[in-house]
């Protein structure tokens, strides 16, 4: 059974005769015969009773009908949601991301979009970048903020931010006394760090090749939360996104600064799959990201 089938049982039933409905879909009236007997065959039952020239409809040709109507009605609905430019987001939007994303971005995020689109539904993984990566080119993801590069051909990577990455420590630190902290100052310091190979542990891997400092890395996790906790038990100290301890940093229970003469970064961007139209769904997330991205707190205020 097909839409097409469906479509000449409603004109069939709409006109009374196979004549009449071939004259509706301009089809002959043999091939609206050949595609009743297929059915009929199909289903073994018979869909009309011949009367003359009238046709009348068996309980199961008035099944499929009444199928018929709502299959088209729904086909009508989810055209049009799609198709309208300007009315809210139905169905599902799937979300990848890093821990810092999904602690620190997604919640004022998600908080836009089910303002603006509530009858979203919004699912979120929390995946590294080479995980969500795979994830969207699987189709089980739409689209990930991700640290930067990703540099895949069949991706569109739109990069949206750059997070200030800063030395932390506990207030009581000798580093937190200090008025500058100096390359040189960080040698034979323990550190937590960012786990291997990511991203965001090249660039500060990079600055310690750069200054010739050898860390003692006495634990390094993918999970930005572990990083602090382990800060504040004394284990080590860390180089972390400024918006993972603004909230600390301004109860005086964290101390962070930069590292004098760096500028110790990490780019995110939003990554998705390649197309010849973007999907409304992407260019709605990434509208919406504009507008709350003003809010993220991605560096330390310059001292005047």
């Amino acid at each position: 059974m097909d839409l097409r089938q469906l479509e000449i049982l409603q004109a069939i039933a709409e006109t009374g005769s196979f004549t009449a409905c071939g004259r509706k879909l301009h089809v002959s009236q043999s091939a609206i015969s050949r595609q009743v007997l297929l059915l009929e065959e199909e289903l073994g039952e018979p869909l009309f009773l011949r009367v003359g020239r009238q046709v009348r409809m068996t309980p199961a040709a008035e099944s499929l009908v009444q199928l018929g109507q709502r299959v088209f009605q729904d086909v009508r609905d989810t055209v049009g949601s799609i198709t309208d430019r300007t009315g809210s987001l139905r169905g599902m939007l799937r979300l990848a991301g890093g821990m810092t994303v999904c602690l620190y971005m997604f919640p004022p995020l998600l908080k836009h979009l089910k303002k603006v689109h509530p009858q979203l539904d919004v699912r979120l993984t929390v995946a590294t970048a080479l995980r969500s990566v795979d994830e969207i080119r699987a189709g089980r993801v739409d689209a990930g903020l991700l640290t930067l590069p990703v540099e895949e051909s069949d991706l569109v990577t739109l990069p949206v931010l750059r997070e200030e990455l800063l030395l932390v420590t506990m207030p009581t630190h000798p580093l937190a006394k200090r008025h500058r902290i100096l390359p040189g100052d960080l040698g034979g310091q323990p550190f937590v760090l960012f786990e291997a190979g990511s991203a965001t542990r090249r660039v500060i891997d990079s600055f310690f090749v750069m200054e010739k400092i050898e860390p003692t890395i006495v634990m390094d996790t993918e999970n930005v939360e572990i990083i602090k906790a382990m800060v504040k038990t004394g284990l080590g100290i860390a180089i972390v996104p400024y918006q993972a301890i603004a909230r600390e940093v301004r109860a005086g229970q964290f101390f962070c600064a930069r590292i004098e003469g760096h500028e110790l970064v990490r780019e995110t961007g939003w990554v998705y799959a390649r197309a010849n139209r973007v999907p409304r769904m992407i260019t709605e997330l990434l509208a919406a990201f504009d507008e709350i991205k003003g809010r993220l707190q991605l560096a330390l205020r310059k001292k005047a």
